[in-house]
């Protein structure tokens, strides 16, 4: 039986984490034994893992690494990552190199300075694989290389890879100890190539494994909006992270109110970001109107019952939520950026809109006066996605060389 090790950061309740569950759930347990290492050792989605799968990870926190608790544990981790085998000094030459170089561009980004620590200082697996996947771009993609024995290796790219902030010197070009590297769309494997266009003959698409009909169904049985409202409600799904800009949709839905239009705009998630955006509410007088639950295990009969899908973000790779709210048939509304534009034909499934305030109430406006173009675009949409299940013959099949 052949041996297969899946490499992720975090198991927390987003994206990438959602895609690789139901990827780990159509390989044939009867064929391969399936290990998962998550490298921080934590994640409210670990109960989600199938139980065929063997949990690598000695301890597990089963808390959001965004929640309070999970905040602490996370910089215990980090601690103990950093004094480990002396890593924090083995590294420090790295560490000031790459900080005076985003210094140099204006932006630090410390969780990619951290990501190498977390790799060099986590726990060692003894085993050989047939093969190893690292799911995530950063710290699962630098264990795989350096610190896994395997015949075969795998990365997985989710992100617009330099917008996202990663570089050749943060990687110490690492993607040459992998046998395939796969981008989750189009415009992700195109944006990777810009950086590592030397690997472009082991590069190649693999679209995320989404279980349509398991989605459907879970928007059937869980609980949605309780409380009563006659007007439009819009749904958005997403961390509450810089990444996904909510402050600019807090501002457009200032201007949806200012026309005049009754709309209750609902964001499930929960993020760094969340005490800045509730400040901005406030100060917009929206605290009816722009809400935050936090995050949901079970987000689908929210956006069932939505009358819009917003996603109006900075950047993207291939955005699950977008295909979740596609598969449930919903008109959407997104960001003219990378990976959106690669999900949404304009006015065929969706529309495409600037990302500012304007240009989202604008494209709220043209949904919420025309219900007609709405059902086109919802129906459209149910038809985009299928289940992708003969991707997984690109992965398994490098088990066999």
């Amino acid at each position: 039986m052949k041996k297969i090790l899946f490499v992720i950061n975090t198991l927390g309740q987003a994206g990438a984490e959602t895609a690789l569950l139901e990827l780990l759930r159509q390989i044939d347990p009867k064929q391969y034994e399936v290990s998962l290492f998550v490298l921080m050792g934590q994640g409210e989605m670990i109960s989600r893992v199938p139980d065929t799968v063997k949990i690598c990870n000695r301890t597990f926190r089963d808390c959001s690494v965004l929640s309070a608790e999970g905040r602490k544990g996370l910089v215990r981790t980090i601690l103990k990552a950093m004094l480990r085998r002396g890593t924090v000094l083995r590294l420090f030459p790295y560490l000031v190199k790459n900080f005076l170089a985003m210094r140099k561009r204006g932006k630090i980004l410390p969780d990619k300075l951290l990501w190498r620590v977390l790799s060099d200082g986590a726990d060692r697996l003894q085993e050989e694989y047939d093969l190893a996947v690292a799911y995530l771009e950063g710290g699962s993609t630098y264990y795989v290389a350096d610190w896994v024995r395997a015949k075969r290796k795998a990365a997985f790219v989710h992100v617009d890879y330099a917008q996202a902030g990663y570089t050749k010197d943060l990687d110490l070009d690492c993607y040459r100890k992998y046998t395939k590297v796969f981008a989750v769309s189009d415009e992700v494997k195109t944006a990777f190539l810009k950086v590592y266009g030397e690997y472009a003959g082991k590069t190649e698409v693999f679209h995320n494994i989404l279980n349509p009909e398991s989605i459907r169904s879970k928007a059937q049985t869980g609980q949605g909006f309780a409380e009563p409202f006659e007007g439009i409600r819009i749904v958005s799904v997403g961390r509450l992270t810089a990444q996904k800009a909510f402050e600019v949709s807090i501002d457009a839905m200032k201007l949806v109110k200012d026309a005049g239009r009754k709309v209750r705009w609902y964001v499930f998630g929960e993020g760094d970001q969340q005490k800045m955006l509730e400040e901005r509410i406030a100060k917009l007088g929206l605290k009816e109107d722009f809400l935050l639950p936090g995050a949901v295990s079970n987000p689908y009969p929210y956006m069932k019952q939505a009358d819009i899908y917003v996603h109006a973000s900075r950047f993207e790779g291939k955005s699950i939520a977008i295909q979740e709210a596609q598969i449930l048939g919903k008109p959407i509304l997104v960001s003219d950026c990378s990976g959106n534009r690669e999900q949404v034909i304009q006015d065929v499934d969706g529309l495409l809109c600037e990302f500012c305030a304007e240009g989202i109430c604008e494209g709220i406006l043209q949904l919420l006066d025309d219900a007609d173009r709405r059902e086109r675009l919802g129906r459209a949409a149910a038809e985009k996605n299928k289940a992708e299940n003969t991707e997984i013959v690109k992965l398994l099949s490098l088990t066999e060389g």
